[in-house]
């Protein structure tokens, strides 16, 4: 079986990171959706954040990464997928994806599956990682060590 996670992961933390290895042991294959969310002032391009994410999953032979355009279940109909993957961390997140998984599902016959966030780095978002590293925060244990590079090229802090 074949499933999508998606997300803007600007950049991808080690969260993401841990949601896409675990759903990757759940499916056959696993493609990494990165998407543009217009509700987000982002810090990477899409190619950047695209590359972020293939060096991020490179240990990972049945995940691959593609970019997003357009609609989620269209882009899971291109890829053949028959399941979303989609990580929570709060239970406002939850409230969000399950009017998520609805219109999924009523638009395009694409199941939604949920998975919790592990505790290790469940609090950490990239908007979180954005602030902090932009303010010359050291943010290299949430994120993965080609994130903490591209961090440091863009503010000239952010990783260890």
């Amino acid at each position: 079986m074949k499933a999508v996670i998606s997300g803007s992961f600007d950049p991808i933390t080690r969260g993401h990171v841990d949601i896409i290895c675990r759903a990757g042991r759940l499916f056959d294959e696993l493609v990494v959706g990165v998407a543009v969310n217009s509700a987000k002032n982002g810090i990477f391009s899409m190619e950047e954040r695209v590359e972020l994410v293939v060096a991020a999953v490179a240990h990972m032979p049945h995940v691959s990464v593609a970019p997003v355009s357009g609609l989620l279940v269209d882009f899971c109909q291109e890829q053949g997928a028959d399941v979303i993957v989609r990580g929570l961390r709060f239970g406002g997140d939850f409230d969000y994806e399950l009017q998520m998984a609805h219109l999924n599902k009523s638009m395009g016959g694409i199941e939604t599956v949920l998975l919790p966030a592990g505790r290790e780095f469940g609090t950490i978002s990239s908007s979180i990682i954005r602030s902090a590293a932009s303010n010359g925060g050291d943010v290299g244990e949430f994120v993965p060590d080609a994130v903490a590079s591209a961090l440091r090229g863009r503010f000239g802090t952010g990783g260890h």
